[in-house]
């Protein structure tokens, strides 16, 4: 029951990365102001939409694709991505004089401790 539990609320954040990637693609503008930034323009734009979407589009999937097969190597790339991501925010708020992007990172860091709870509970019998 517990494991049927978790799959689902780990499916939740692959949906909403997958959302959040299609919406960089669908209305960049509201995708940007959803992660607090505006809109860049020009060849910064092209970054932006690209890097961005296809940040959360390869993370959402790659967290439904470990769901759906209970592959734990499947969760190693978001768990990385997120994991990096809450490691150069706390860098970027300590060097380089950005604001502490607090609850972002704090979203970063449960999702990576959820998927890693998922390698542990929904895949231990595929690692043997």
């Amino acid at each position: 029951m517990i494991n049927k539990i978790l799959r689902v609320v780990t499916v939740l954040p692959g949906i909403l990365f997958v959302v959040i990637g299609v919406g960089w693609v669908v209305d960049p503008a509201s995708a940007a102001t959803g992660v607090g930034m505006p809109l860049l323009e020009g060849v910064g734009r092209s970054t932006q939409i690209g890097d961005l979407g296809s940040f959360f589009l390869t993370m959402g999937l790659l967290i439904l694709v470990g769901v759906t097969t209970l592959e734990r190597v499947w969760f190693y790339p978001p768990m990385m991505l997120l994991g990096l991501a809450a490691i150069f925010r706390i860098v970027s708020w300590l060097v380089h004089g950005a604001a502490l992007a607090g609850s972002m990172i704090a979203v970063e860091v449960i999702v990576t401790a959820l998927l890693y709870v998922s390698t542990i509970r929904l895949c231990e019998k595929r690692s043997e």
